[in-house]
C-alpha cells in the first residue's frame, strides 16, 4: 500500500506521450508523469504546459520526469525537487521517440514556440 501522499507507485503511465497533445494533434518538448495517477503531460517549456495544468486541476502535486535517463520528481505545490520511489514501468517514453516530439508534429520553427 502506498504510504506517500500524492504518489502511487503501482499506477503505470497513461501512455508514451502527452495525453492532451496527442488528442489535439499537438507536440511537446519534454514529458512529465503524474506520480499519483500516471497522467503523462508536457513540460512547462512546451507550448501547452499540460503537466502543470494537470497538477493544478487534479490537485496531484508531484510529477516525475518521463524522459529517458531521468528519475527526478518535481512538486508543483512547493516548486521544489522531491525524492520519490520507483514508479511502475515504463520509466520513460520510448527511446526512439524524438525530443521534441513526436517528430511528425513538431514544426520547423519549434524553438520560437517554447517557454
Amino acid at each position: 500500500m502506498n504510504d506517500i501522499p500524492g504518489i502511487d507507485p503501482t499506477i503505470p503511465p497513461s501512455g508514451t506521450g502527452c495525453v492532451e497533445c496527442d488528442a489535439a494533434g499537438g507536440w511537446w518538448v519534454h514529458l512529465r508523469r503524474c506520480a499519483q495517477c500516471g497522467h503523462v503531460g508536457c513540460c512547462d517549456s512546451s507550448p501547452a504546459q499540460h503537466a502543470s495544468r494537470h497538477a493544478v486541476d487534479s490537485t496531484h502535486p508531484i510529477a516525475q520526469s518521463f524522459e529517458p535517463g531521468e528519475s527526478w520528481f518535481w512538486n508543483y505545490s512547493t516548486e521544489d525537487y522531491y525524492d520519490g520511489p520507483v514508479l511502475a514501468e515504463p520509466q520513460s517514453h520510448p527511446l526512439e521517440q524524438t525530443t521534441p516530439g513526436p517528430a511528425e508534429r513538431v514544426p520547423a520553427d519549434w524553438r520560437q514556440h517554447v517557454h
